[in-house]
């Protein structure tokens, strides 16, 4: 599933190349994709403009040129967005890259047409995700019942909810009501850098600990964001390449081979259903 890192990076490719454009036709493929009024989806995008794009935790904000309609995609865990002009093909999301391409694909479940030309597709091969048409009440209800954004996140904040806490904290990390963009790739990685098992229970972290593991999503994210994410089953980014910080992993995906830090054997557990992985040795 793409995460905080590789939403961001397909926000930022996505502006360089469709804001402004005029949207000319509307293809749904698969009608249950799409949330809401259908006739509503159709008739608001029909000759409209995208004119800014945002990021909240995993969701894609479109702003429309009326100034009165949103569109939201979210990918879940199979989503993907290929923009093309001519031969100009990028993409972003979690699929196969042989499967991108300027033309529907079996997987393809809207098609957007815009004025020059050019084409966004989203393609979900599971079908979890959806594009949704939303006014700014229901925006600000969706987006209000999620956390505080990952990369703003600080020691006061985790504090206040993470000492009231019996579950584990990579539970609580997972949780987007408490905090946005974190999944499970990036909640290993900041609890590894933090030195603290994700088993453990909330409450019994130290003010230390709080103050490393805030400390640690930050960098982790950061340093994610600027290698344009993590390749996982094939995931490509807005570029159509794949991100570079799957090179950069210290646990994820990594069981059975040894810490790079200490030698320890990386484990692999479930938590709240959740494949985790981390090393014995340095975190406690």
């Amino acid at each position: 599933m793409p995460e905080l890192p590789e939403v961001e990076t397909i926000v930022r490719d996505l502006r360089d190349r469709i804001i402004g454009k005029k949207i000319v036709q509307v293809e749904v493929l698969l009608k249950r994709i799409v949330k809401g009024k259908f006739n509503d989806f159709l008739t608001v995008l029909q000759y409209n403009k995208i004119i800014q794009i945002e990021r909240r935790g995993k969701l894609i904000i479109f702003w429309l040129a009326d100034k009165k309609h949103f569109l939201l995609i979210h990918l879940r865990m199979t989503g993907q967005l290929v923009y093309c002009k001519k031969d100009n093909i990028i993409a972003g999301g979690h699929s196969d890259k042989n499967q991108v391409a300027c033309k529907p694909n079996p997987h393809t479940r809207v098609v957007i047409s815009f004025a020059d030309k050019s084409k966004l597709l989203f393609n979900d091969l599971r079908t979890f995700g959806y594009l949704q048409i939303v006014e700014i009440d229901e925006l600000e209800k969706i987006t209000g019942n999620f956390g505080l954004e990952a990369m703003e996140i600080d020691f006061k904040y985790l504090k206040s909810f993470i000492r009231t806490k019996t579950a584990s904290i990579k539970t609580l990390l997972l949780n987007q009501n408490l905090i946005a963009g974190i999944g499970n790739i990036y909640a290993d990685e900041a609890l590894f850098l933090a030195g603290i098992r994700p088993v453990r229970p909330a409450f019994s972290l130290s003010d230390i600990e709080i103050k490393k593991l805030a400390k640690s999503i930050k960098q982790v994210l950061q340093k994610a964001i600027q290698n344009r994410g993590t390749t996982f089953n094939n995931y490509v980014d807005a570029s159509g390449n794949k991100g570079e910080f799957v090179k950069m992993l210290n646990v994820y995906g990594r069981k059975g081979e040894e810490c790079r830090r200490c030698g320890a054997i990386i484990q692999k557990i479930k938590v709240t259903q959740r494949g985790t992985s981390y090393c014995g040795g340095c975190q406690s």
